[in-house]
């Protein structure tokens, strides 16, 4: 399933595996200086709990010049903030990758429109991660 969820969420289906999404995504962020603040492994960490779940991992990322306008315009918009990339391997094997609709985000916190594009901006990069 690709496009998006009713509940403000985007999700795609990418063509490497969960690991690899998330490294491409990450060099792509480091070329443009986004910050990635924290890389979680849900399913090691589950491993290490004794449990077990398919591949799964979350890429936290952002920039404080694109953030911080919204935060000081609507300071619960940081409850969105930074962005963040969900990377999973689903039932059927392959990866699918989600993230919050840039226009979800503003029509949630009642945010100007124009503060659409501080976000839009790193959706290239997602889907580059997942399709190249």
């Amino acid at each position: 399933m690709n496009g998006t969820d009713d509940n403000g969420i985007k999700r795609i289906t990418s063509q490497h595996s969960v690991a690899t999404t998330l490294e491409r995504l990450e060099s792509l962020l480091n070329e443009k200086g986004v910050r990635v603040f924290a890389r979680i492994d849900f399913s090691g960490d589950a491993a290490r709990a004794g449990l077990t779940m398919r591949p799964e991992q979350m890429l936290i990322f952002g920039n404080p010049k694109g953030g911080t306008p919204l935060m000081q315009s609507v300071p619960a918009s940081g409850l969105d903030l930074p962005l963040k990339a969900l990377v999973w391997q689903d039932a059927n094997g392959q990866t699918q990758v989600a993230y919050n609709d840039p226009q979800y985000i503003i029509r949630r916190h009642g945010l100007d429109a124009a503060f659409a594009a501080n976000l839009a901006a790193i959706v290239p990069f997602i889907e580059r991660a997942a399709s190249e």
